[in-house]
C-alpha cells in the first residue's frame, strides 16, 4: 500500500446513510467515518460497485473486476445515460 491508500473498515464508519436529496430522484449514499469525514457516493457509482461486486461473486471462475472511467461519444451510450462512465477493461 502506498500514502494514498486507505481501507475502511466497518469498525472506521459510524452511520451510512442511503436516499435521495431533496428535489432529487437519484439516490446518494453518504458514509460517516468515525473521524467526522463524510463521502458521498451518486447512485450510478454504488451501482457499478455492486454490478462488480455481484458479478466475482457469483461467478465461478472470475476473482476480480477492473472498472475505468471513460468518456462516451453520443452513439455510444445508451439514452438518458452520461457520457462518462465506468466500463469494465
Amino acid at each position: 500500500m502506498n500514502d494514498k491508500t486507505r481501507i475502511l473498515t466497518n469498525a472506521d464508519i459510524s452511520e451510512i446513510h442511503i436516499a435521495p436529496p431533496p428535489g432529487h430522484l437519484h439516490l446518494r449514499t453518504t458514509i460517516k467515518l468515525k473521524s467526522g469525514e463524510e463521502i458521498v457516493l451518486q447512485e450510478a457509482t454504488v451501482a457499478n460497485l455492486v454490478r462488480a461486486y455481484i458479478g466475482i461473486k457469483t461467478h465461478p471462475q472470475q476473482t476480480s473486476c477492473r472498472l475505468v472511467g471513460q468518456e462516451l461519444e453520443k452513439g455510444e451510450m445508451k439514452n438518458g445515460f452520461a457520457n462518462w462512465q465506468l466500463l469494465e477493461e
